[in-house]
Parts: structure tokens; C-alpha cells; sequence
């Protein structure tokens, strides 16, 4: 079959030809369709993850087919649509995971990182961790649901029930997620790099209350901040906009260092958490919320053997929405 593979980390995917999968008994094949294309990937692909199993196919917003399941699999059937994301694998034995925090086990694997993911025609996955896709959305559509949409509603969960909302970095996570917001009835205040004028007329177009760049104060104190872009400095900047008890979300798997801040931003009960992957929880709610909502994703297709172009869009901010890789 044809994939994209990483060799080497801080070098481009290279296209191969490789054997096709076969299920192991707990897994599905997948005829791929699409795959979403994450930051994450990039963190991958450019070394700032450290632990992938190479050479490597990266991705882990999978959508397709189930082709063949292997034994003991329940749930899933050949011809079913699958979906597959980042958390491939856990223990199932440990505290975390007996008490459904699965995203925090310490043996965990992940597609697209210790398991071959879905930049490729087919790929293999444990169909304990899969979902059963929405039937209204496409293949193309829904792909980003399985991150960016996941691990950003868990996120929004985390960030509480406030009803102002502030999101640093308005990418493929936020124009899900502000959806979510908007039809929970919160307001978002969209915070953006300095001169993203596409990026801030398209927080507009979502229906964003306010948007402004990074280093601006927003018009009213924030009851919870998420932190998309994966960088250190907002953090402080994030604890000065909120008001006394609030929240600020780290979203990302990494980030840069955050610089030292001092205690009278974080003091009045504030508070910094981190995301850690997803529940299968997590998944369920969401793909059950989605069309309710109904979130509509807006989604740039790269053809396989250009998914190298879609990683440089996304490292050089030139995409608003979700990129996806249209894999057949």
C-alpha cells in the first residue's frame, strides 16, 4: 500500500510503499478515506516529540472503512464507517484506567506516534479506541472531529461553565469549538498572532464577540481561557485577562516554556490546567453533540503524496479551518 513515512524526525514524510496491515485479534482494518491533519503532527514530524517509533506513519484523525476486524473485536463490521484517534491504546489494568482516565495511562500508545496511523491507504486499529462516525458528516467533514473536535471538547469541559470564553489561537480546534460555545449559549473572545487579519475575520464570521491579537486585553474579564497555540508566553497573558477564579486551559500535548510570572496574576483563585488526550468518553459525548449542534467544519483537502504541503500550511499559519488528507 501506499503512506506517507517518517523516516527521520525534522525531515519531510517520504511516500513508500509498504506492506498493507494485518488485524491482530482486538483490532479493525481501516480502508482510509481521510485523515485530518494536526499540530500535533507537526510536533511529531519536527522532533518536539521525542518518543515516536520509527519509521513511522503520522496521523490520528482517521476516517473510513472497516475492511476486516479481527477476533474478539465487537462493535464493528466490514463496510462500517471508523473512526480513529490519537489515544490508540491503553493498559486497561492500571488506577487511571480502571477509573475511566484512560488518557492519563502511563503504558498508553498513540496513533500516529508508537502506532502506525492514517496518512496511508490502510492502517490498523484497536477497536476498543474507535468510534462510529456521524452519519451526516462526509468523510472530509468529519475527519477533524477526531481531534481537534475531541480533544478540544474536552477542553471546553475543563474550561467550566463560564460563559466568557477566551480562545488563543482561532485554528482547527477553536472554529469547532466556538460552535459548541455559541450553541451553549457562551461568548468567545478570539485572540489571534498580531496582523492575522484572514484569521480574525474568520473568528468573526463564527460569530466571535470580540477578537484581537495575543497582546491585547479583551473588552470585558474572561471566565476561562484556552490555550490552542502551543506557546508559553500566553499563559501569563491568558492570567491577566481572567477575572478571580478563572481558569486557563492548556490545550496542546506541548508547548514552549512558559516564562516565570508573578503570584498576583495566578492569586484570587485562578487557576492553570493542562489537556491530556481523550477519554473514550469524551469521544462518545462529542460525536453524539456534534450534529446536534450541528458543527459544520470548513476543510482544506490535500491529495495523499501532498501531505508534506499540508504540515508546511499548518507550520507557516496559512490555513484557516482544518487541513485534511484525501487518501482515496
Amino acid at each position: 500500500m501506499r503512506a506517507m513515512v517518517l523516516e527521520k524526525q525534522r525531515t519531510p514524510l517520504a511516500m513508500k510503499e509498504i506492506p498493507e496491515p494485518r488485524p491482530t485479534p482486538g483490532q479493525v482494518l481501516i480502508r482510509v478515506r481521510a485523515c485530518g491533519v494536526c499540530r500535533t503532527d507537526l510536533h511529531v514530524v519536527d522532533g518536539d516529540l521525542t518518543e515516536p517509533v520509527l519509521p513511522l506513519v503520522p496521523g490520528h484523525q482517521i476516517v473510513g472503512e472497516a475492511i476486516e476486524t479481527g477476533a474478539e473485536v465487537e462493535g464493528f463490521a466490514a463496510g462500517d464507517r471508523v473512526g480513529a484517534p490519537w489515544l490508540g491504546w491503553s493498559c486497561g489494568e492500571c488506577a487511571y484506567c480502571r477509573a475511566g482516565q484512560e488518557n492519563l495511562c502511563g503504558e498508553a500508545r498513540y496513533t500516529g506516534y508508537q502506532i502506525d496511523g492514517g496518512f496511508a491507504e490502510r492502517c490498523a486499529a484497536d477497536a476498543r479506541f474507535c468510534f462510529p462516525v456521524p452519519e451526516n458528516y462526509p468523510d472530509l467533514q468529519a475527519a477533524p472531529l477526531l481531534c481537534a473536535g475531541l480533544i478540544g471538547y474536552r477542553s471546553l469541559r475543563l474550561a467550566g461553565e463560564g460563559r466568557r470564553l477566551g480562545f488563543y489561537g482561532f485554528g482547527a480546534a477553536a472554529h469547532i469549538l466556538i460552535q459548541v460555545a455559541r450553541h451553549q449559549g457562551r461568548e468567545v473572545y478570539a485572540f489571534t498572532r498580531p496582523g492575522d487579519a484572514e484569521g480574525q475575520a474568520f473568528a468573526r464570521r463564527l460569530g466571535a464577540v470580540w477578537v484581537g491579537s495575543s497582546d491585547e486585553t479583551p473588552p470585558e474579564e474572561l471566565d476561562a481561557a484556552i490555550l490552542f497555540a502551543p506557546v508559553g508566553e500566553l499563559v501569563p497573558a491568558a492570567l491577566k485577562a481572567l477575572r478571580r477564579g478563572g481558569v486557563v486551559v492548556c490545550a496542546g500535548i506541548h508547548m514552549s516554556d512558559i516564562p516565570s510570572f508573578p503570584y498576583s496574576i495566578l492569586w484570587g483563585e485562578r487557576q492553570v490546567r493542562s489537556v491530556a488526550n481523550l477519554t473514550r468518553r469524551d469521544g462518545e459525548e462529542f460525536l453524539a453533540l456534534a450534529p446536534q449542534v450541528p458543527i459544520e467544519t470548513e476543510v482544506h483537502p490535500y491529495p495523499l503524496e501532498k501531505t508534506n504541503d499540508a504540515l508546511d500550511d499548518l507550520r507557516a499559519g496559512r490555513l484557516t479551518g482544518a487541513a485534511v488528507v484525501v487518501v482515496s
